[in-house]
């Protein structure tokens, strides 16, 4: 177990541990714990062919250790260092491997102050909350409401047509080399995986926070506006310039997260 406090002599100290847990499939979800001084701890969730050490859930992390709470930073099944096969749709079965992490630090004794998802992950932690009132405290960075957008503009113009006729579509990097394969099924999963169903399934006894930013491009602000319309106990924060990755806006949506968990949670 390595013990760090980054640059900061202030900073409390950290012990980062590699943990692995068994998900309800069988296979193996690899982790990160940043374990402080306290048992209080915030779950990371990454988007879309992304993993555990995104640079977005690093800076997260990094903020919410220097404040005291502990992190688990962890890869969903069929990303990063995990066991299973990618998918592109998946979206319960995250969910799920969500609810297997959640257990094990339940397990471990930890007290669950809140889990944060990014993109993917956003709508990952919506449809968990949506079936599991075990977290009083959920946020969504940049989810996307609505499934059925984004499709074509991420995997190609016409795919989804030649995935309904060919019944799959192998999706190339800049390369030219398969990067990742989109079945017909994986593709059904997302179009009827209903966000509306999902957001005013939330209890209003779970504290929710929307964070999106106004130059996104990838899913645009206006699904952060429905989600508002729809969780019940919602606040949205719209980061002004932010665009899908936050990337010149890292201190703001840390300080939005940050300061959403902190005003609930004693260390």
């Amino acid at each position: 177990m390595a013990q760090t406090n980054g640059n900061d002599p202030f900073s409390p100290p950290v012990s980062q541990e590699r943990v692995v847990i068994t998900n309800k499939h069988g296979e193996r979800l690899v982790g990160l714990l940043h374990h402080t001084a306290s048992n209080k701890i915030v779950v990371l969730c990454h988007g879309f062919i992304a993993t555990k050490n995104d640079s977005l859930i690093l800076d997260l992390a990094e903020a919410l250790t220097k404040e005291g709470i502990s992190v688990f930073r962890f890869d969903f099944s069929g990303n990063g260092e995990s066991e299973g096969q990618f998918e592109y749709g998946n979206y319960r079965k995250e969910a799920d491997d969500l609810h297997s992490v959640v257990l094990y630090l339940c397990q471990k004794s930890y007290d669950i102050a809140a889990v944060v998802g990014h993109s993917k992950g956003g709508d990952v932690v919506i449809l968990y909350a949506s079936v599991h009132d075990d977290v009083g405290t959920i946020v969504n960075l940049s989810g996307r409401f609505d499934l059925t957008k984004g499709i074509e503009e991420r995997i190609g113009e016409g795919s989804i047509d030649r995935i309904n006729k060919e019944g799959y579509l192998d999706v190339k990097d800049k390369s030219e080399n398969a990067s990742y394969r989109v079945t017909k099924e994986s593709l059904m999963e997302r179009l009827n995986t209903d966000m509306r169903a999902a957001s005013v399934s939330i209890s209003k006894g779970c504290r929710f926070l929307t964070v999106h930013g106004s130059a996104d491009k990838t899913i645009p602000v206006e699904d952060a506006h429905e989600f508002a319309k729809h969780i019940p106990n919602h606040e949205l924060r719209v980061i002004e310039g932010a665009n899908h990755n936050y990337t010149s806006h890292r201190k703001e949506v840390a300080d939005a997260v940050v300061d959403f968990i902190t005003s609930n949670v004693t260390v």
